[in-house]
């Protein structure tokens, strides 16, 4: 391959280097931003080329803070080029060398960690196939981040590349590669933080081959609590495993606050902290004498030595990461520029906007799973919103629980079926479901607005009548949940600014649900006042009738659907779930206070 260099980088220092490539540390000249480059020797003939950049198309739409983020590739007749994300942070794999092993705490959230970045990959169909300790990072901040999709394919694809020690049993058979293989390397790692050794330690390939295949998981000495997770996770058969890691991580989440309580998660990156910064040393930015870009996360272990770094050169090199256009730090994503001559015969550039040095807060999903047998409901994928990357770990904190206040109440307002004694008694040994899903609007970076959408199965206990949204509205420059009185101008309650809100509802079904249900022998009355948006003391525990919802496009009002005792009209006015009424900004923007306005799309 040579020592061929891309354009436009300037190189700081060789991370690691292996048989498929190597990768160094560089700067972006015009801007300076470090970045860490990946140089991989592509096979003869068009097909790996081509695989390469399907694999690149794919790997492109894969956007989690948890995920190493990929700015670029870079084609010649000398190879290809991966120009990626250069985190700061230590590889798993050097934090158990130093210390043998984690706190079971710990490790669940390296675990949960990694999940979320596998979970982002397996949404848009790639598995990555080689999941292991030196592909996991430390950061400073002690949140763990998956990098080098190296061997990463479309799910479903037939393969026996991998590491060893941490293969599924169908990837030893050449079978197909699903979400559920990653789960089992991930299980794998999780068993060796814990344990401080692997599952499976058979000399040489045809001995780990034999365990894999038929062993048995040695769990004697495995924390009780967590045994069923690893049971599950290294399960033979493909199908008795989780499905896919978002599954994983919900039944990690139900299993570790059970045994470690309800701030397991806290302490576990508080520990894994600690453990990086003892080796900060090894950091790839620092060693370099390079300062982080503010806001950043740290990613990229050693290539091929299990270092600091940016990626594995010692993975296949038929690795995904294409003609990207990335999520940009500070604008929505950086944008393919266009197919550029190389100067020399089949060199080929696919080149983007550069990286920026901001990045804004990202939002991200966690699930709750937990049984209320005092009031006969089961949450069962409790999904709920998370914002990581802010500056200020006090101001994230604030907003992380205002984020989490909609899921509760729905919680504290699902539990009121089951609530009496008769109605448990119906239940017999059935348990009300409740999910919820979420829907994101404005995500950054001033503000973030989500609603969350339940999914409810009455088994047993009478229905409410009325069935509001769930939904919160964040500042996160403070943290703090806005109010109504903080998004509308005070005149804006009065009578002339509701009935601007109603007339700025599209005409359709649903309104037309509410003008009847509205509408009494007085005439028509606006449901919608100040007091709307606000608790109603005849039933505390449900949120309010009325709830805002910044989308990125549009202002989406919630509210109550409720069931009116049927048909009037020819309108079915049966309503078990809330209306969300969309209206373009331009319709009722200037009832918001200035100051919220600004911070708005444009309609």
């Amino acid at each position: 391959m040579g020592e061929w260099k891309i354009s436009g980088f300037r190189e700081v220092r060789e991370l690691g280097a292996g048989a498929q490539g190597r990768v160094v540390l560089a700067r972006h000249e015009e801007t300076g931003f470090p970045v860490a480059v990946k140089y991989v020797v592509v096979g003869a003939g068009p097909a790996p080329l081509e695989s390469l950049r399907r694999e690149a198309e794919m790997l492109a739409r894969v956007e989690s803070p948890h995920v190493a983020r990929l700015y670029r590739l870079v084609e010649s007749e000398h190879g290809a080029a991966l120009v990626m994300e250069a985190v700061d942070g230590v590889s798993l794999k050097v934090v158990l060398a130093e210390h043998g092993r984690l706190e079971p705490h710990a490790a669940l959230t390296v675990l949960k960690g990694s999940l979320l970045g596998l979970a982002a990959a397996h949404a848009v169909g790639v598995v990555h196939r080689d999941y292991k300790p030196a592909n996991v990072v430390v950061p400073e901040d002690g949140r763990s981040k998956l990098i080098d999709f190296g061997i990463a394919s479309a799910a479903g694809s037939a393969s026996r590349s991998g590491t060893p020690s941490y293969m599924a049993p169908e990837q030893w058979e050449a079978g197909e590669a699903g979400p559920s293989a990653d789960v089992y390397a991930a299980t794998c790692v999780f068993y060796e933080c814990v344990m401080g050794r692997r599952p499976f330690g058979a000399d040489g390939v045809v001995g780990l081959r034999a365990q894999h295949l038929a062993a048995p998981v040695p769990l004697e000495d495995f924390p009780v609590p967590l045994r069923p997770l690893v049971a599950r996770g290294l399960a033979k058969d493909p199908a008795e495993r989780h499905a896919g890691a978002m599954e994983f991580v919900a039944e990690l989440e139900s299993v570790a606050r059970a045994a470690y309580g309800d701030d397991w998660e806290g302490r576990g990156i508080r520990t894994l902290a600690a453990a990086a910064a003892g080796l900060s040393m090894l950091f790839p930015l620092a060693a370099a004498g390079i300062s982080a870009p503010a806001g950043t996360a740290a990613a990229g272990a050693a290539a091929g030595t299990g270092g600091a770094g940016a990626a594995s050169a010692g993975g296949a090199g038929n690795t995904a990461a294409g003609f990207l256009a990335k999520a940009s730090v500070a604008k929505a994503a950086l944008v393919v520029a266009g197919v550029t001559a190389a100067g020399t015969v089949g060199a080929v550039a696919y080149e983007t906007t550069r990286p920026e040095a901001a990045k804004q807060p990202q939002i991200t999903l966690a699930s709750l799973n937990r049984t209320y047998a005092d009031r006969v409901l089961k949450v069962q994928g409790g999904q709920y919103a998370r914002v990581e990357g802010m500056k200020k770990a006090s101001v994230q904190t604030k907003a992380n629980k205002a984020l989490r206040v909609p899921l509760d109440q729905a919680i504290i307002f699902y539990k009121e079926w089951g609530k009496t004694a008769a109605a448990r008694a119906a239940c017999g040994g059935r348990m009300n479901l409740l999910g919820t899903s979420v829907v994101k609007g404005l995500t950054g970076p001033d503000l973030v607005s989500v609603r969350y959408v339940p999914k409810f199965q009455r088994r047993c206990g009478e229905g409410p009548g009325d069935y509001p949204g769930f939904g919160v509205t964040v500042d996160l420059r403070t943290g703090r949940a806005l109010t109504a009185d903080d998004i509308f101008k005070p005149a804006s309650f009065g009578e002339a600014g509701m009935t601007r809100l109603w007339d700025g509802i599209p005409e359709g079904p649903g309104k037309r649900q509410l003008s009847i249900g509205f509408s009494g022998s007085g005439g028509f009355f606006n449901p919608f006042h100040r007091e709307a948006f606000y608790p109603t003391s005849r039933r505390p525990e449900s949120p309010p009738r009325a709830l805002p919802f910044f989308g990125e496009r549009q202002f989406d009002l919630v509210y109550s659907g409720q069931d009116f005792g049927g048909p009037i009209g020819g309108v079915d006015l049966n309503r078990t779930s809330a209306y969300v009424f969309p209206i373009p900004y331009g319709k009722v923007k200037d009832l918001f206070k200035p100051e919220l306005a600004a911070l708005l799309p444009d309609s």
